[in-house]
């Protein structure tokens, strides 16, 4: 089962006292940042203070992510060297930011192959992150969703993103009449989600910035989610629970997911007659709807959910 990612929540990785506070907070997934929250002074003793923070533990069920700088810096491979050499037993994922092209993930994966097998780790066990941030990306990102089996999530960064393509509308607030902007958010996320549904990846929509906003937070991270996007980028505690209620299906959507799984399993048996389609209460199911019920009670289960229905066979 993929790792639940409903809340992606971003910590500066020069702060000890905010990766202190992330280990009491109800997010999924924590990545602490060598990045774009990290001042270029501030990374070599980042390094040291994500290292020390992985290995202190703490973090209960949370995916642990490190995001590292983009190849095009100085920094990135010792971001990678320290933080894995240090913390690699302790970490579930690398996250590459301003990924442009498969041989970016490729060069990460041989790194990241090379240390392992240096430090005795499983090979292959730490996941990467790919995070689309410009124009080049998203031509790109099918080829990017392939380029290493280690791939678990492609992300959208929408600010960076906007700049490079010159959205002047989006980057400073401004809206001609007449458009729509979610138009163009549109095409982004739809082309982003298809190359990580075609590869059984996730897709993870980036950050709402007005973090005192949480109505405009839950209405942006509502139409990730109805789009099918497993969850979202949280700046502020503040957003955390919007993310985790959003990207979870509801209470009686799971139960009948669950209850259709367990219909369509009894009903395609010996004992319930093999047959490929019937009705449950008034709703017919068959193949199409396990398939569609598989992916509601995946995300319910993802969430800790439990069930208060639960469908039973005819009785004899």
């Amino acid at each position: 089962m993929p790792r639940p990612r409903r809340s992606c929540l971003a910590v500066p990785g020069s702060s000890q006292k905010m990766i202190d506070k992330a280990r009491t907070l109800p997010a999924d997934q924590v990545f602490l940042d060598l990045e774009d929250a990290c001042a270029p002074l501030a990374k070599p003793d980042a390094r040291k203070t994500i290292v020390a923070a992985l290995n202190e533990g703490g973090w209960g069920e949370r995916t642990r992510v490190v995001r590292v700088n983009d190849w095009t810096t100085e920094w990135t491979y010792r971001d990678v060297v320290e933080v894995v050499e240090g913390a690699g037993a302790n970490l579930d994922c690398l996250m590459l930011p301003k990924v442009q092209t498969a041989q970016q993930v490729q060069a990460l994966d041989l790194l990241l192959t090379q240390i392992e097998k240096t430090m005795g780790y499983e090979v292959g066990r730490i996941g990467i992150e790919a995070q689309i941030e410009n124009a080049r990306g998203l031509v790109e990102v099918d080829a990017i969703a392939t380029a290493s089996p280690r791939v678990e999530t492609i992300i959208f960064g929408p600010a960076d993103f906007m700049a490079s393509i010159n959205m002047k509308s989006l980057v400073v607030g401004e809206q001609p009449p007449g458009y729509d902007v979610g138009d163009a958010y549109h095409y982004i996320l739809m082309r982003i989600l298809m190359a990580a549904r075609a590869n059984d990846v996730q897709a993870i929509d980036g950050p709402y910035l007005q973090i005192r906003d949480v109505d405009g937070f839950r209405r942006v991270a509502g139409r990730a989610a109805a789009l099918g996007y497993d969850g979202k980028w949280v700046l502020h505690p503040g957003q955390i629970d919007a993310a985790n209620e959003v990207f979870s299906p509801d209470q009686s959507d799971y139960d009948h997911a669950e209850n259709i799984l367990d219909a369509y399993e009894y009903f395609t048996s010996d004992a319930g007659g093999k047959r490929g389609a019937v009705m449950l209460g008034d709703e017919m199911i068959d193949e199409a709807s396990r398939k569609m019920a598989l992916v509601i009670a995946g995300k319910g289960r993802a969430a800790g959910m439990s069930r208060t229905d639960k469908w039973a066979p005819p009785a004899e």
